[in-house]
């Protein structure tokens, strides 16, 4: 098991952690953590992270998206489509990679060949946050046009945009997919699928920074502060609180492995602390290990070194594009509060390679060596001083 995240200094770290040895007193069981990697691939402060049984990949204010390959331990090269700030990396088990910037698009890529399958303007202002359905066919984007919208993936198309009254910053399926929750500063709405609508409100203390569903009907919740907060999102009530770090909570993960429920959390004190959450939600977790990096971390993610489950590798092209019941059932549910969007997308299937490439080199529908993009990059700087 590998601990990996990404700091203001742009660099990846990497921890492995594993139980100690002796483990008598179950309930006090302690990990060890011992320093793996750092990865220095971008130029810029690394905002966004995802995790596959093989790969890592991470975004960053330079615009790229760098792949590292965690069973060879080197750098597999970089996805150069987007303009603007990475700010969402999701894979849909191994096969596939969705990505989100402040250029308002939502790109597919395949993440055996590094190809973009599909390129989509998903926002007319900045792609925030974005969120995919377990079955791995519909997703969820918000951005700063005050727009939530509902994607088909299959067919690479917008199904529903429902106008919202503020920029929403988080959204988030629960596991089975039977509710999602949007976050606009320390409000988090839950949205029943099955009643197309709000069923609640919860209320955070300060602004919410990230949260990671434990269960189908459990929150976990972190802001600008030091405490995370479980809430019940049925009850809206709030289970229980505890003080993870000295500083705001930057990111958040939870994961099930034999015998532990972890939730680990990333701070700007630049610590990484990995819980034991009980059985009972309304007690605290205990702290299973901690590592301290020195740097300001913004993003998390955990490498889990086992294959991916067969029915989540499903790859997304491989889906019938008929759309299936139940992808029908969530869209006509939603249908009530979201109006049919008003600009229908003029090319919502453009591979990456056909969009601007003309005007941008260095940008592609293919893998490009770190090498390679920085001699590139080098180039253009020259000619833009002989210019001058």
């Amino acid at each position: 098991m590998e601990l990996v995240a990404g700091c203001y200094e742009q660099v990846l770290f990497g921890f492995a952690v594993r139980p100690e040895p002796d483990a008598s007193g179950d309930q006090e069981q302690k990990w060890t953590s011992v320093a793996d990697f750092t990865h220095h691939a971008h130029t810029a402060s690394l905002s966004a992270v995802a995790v596959s049984s093989r790969f890592v990949v991470t975004g960053s204010k330079d615009e790229t998206i760098h792949i590292y390959d965690m069973k060879k331990k080197v750098d597999h090269g970089a996805l150069v489509h987007h303009s603007g700030t990475i700010t969402c990396l999701k894979f849909h088990g191994n096969r596939h990679l969705i990505s989100g910037a402040e250029d308002g698009l939502i790109c597919v890529w395949d993440a055996k060949k590094w190809e973009c399958l599909k390129s989509i303007k998903a926002h007319k202002g900045h792609v925030t946050f974005l969120s995919i359905h377990p079955s791995g066919k519909l997703a969820l984007s918000v951005g700063t046009d005050k727009t939530l919208r509902t994607w088909n993936l299959v067919e690479g198309r917008s199904a529903f945009i429902k106008n919202i009254k503020q920029n929403a910053h988080i959204v988030e399926w629960s596991p089975r997919g039977e509710k999602y929750v949007v976050v606009i500063l320390n409000k988090i709405d839950v949205y029943q699928v099955d009643t197309a609508s709000v069923s609640g409100t919860i209320t955070n203390e300060k602004r919410v920074s990230s949260l990671t569903f434990l269960s189908e009907s459990v929150l976990a919740v972190a802001g600008d502060e030091e405490v995370v907060r479980f809430f019940d999102c049925d009850s809206l009530m709030r289970l229980c609180e505890f003080k993870a770090h000295d500083n705001r909570i930057k990111d958040m993960f939870s994961f099930e492995i034999p015998e532990h429920h972890v939730i680990v959390t990333a701070s700007s004190d630049g610590f990484i602390k990995m819980w034991k959450l009980m059985q009972n939600k309304k007690v605290p977790p205990s702290l299973l290990c901690e590592v301290k990096t020195n740097a300001r971390l913004t993003c998390l993610g955990v490498w889990l070194d086992r294959a991916t489950d067969a029915k989540e590798s499903l790859p997304l092209a491989a889906e019938p594009s008929v759309v299936s019941k139940e992808e029908s059932q969530i869209n006509k549910k939603e249908a009530g509060n979201m109006v049919q969007e008003e600009e229908r997308q003029s090319k919502p299937n453009q591979k990456c390679g056909l969009n601007d490439a003309r005007n941008k080199p260095t940008k592609g529908n293919s893998l490009v060596s770190t090498k390679k993009r920085k001699t590139v990059e080098t180039l253009e700087k020259k000619k833009r001083k002989k210019k001058k």
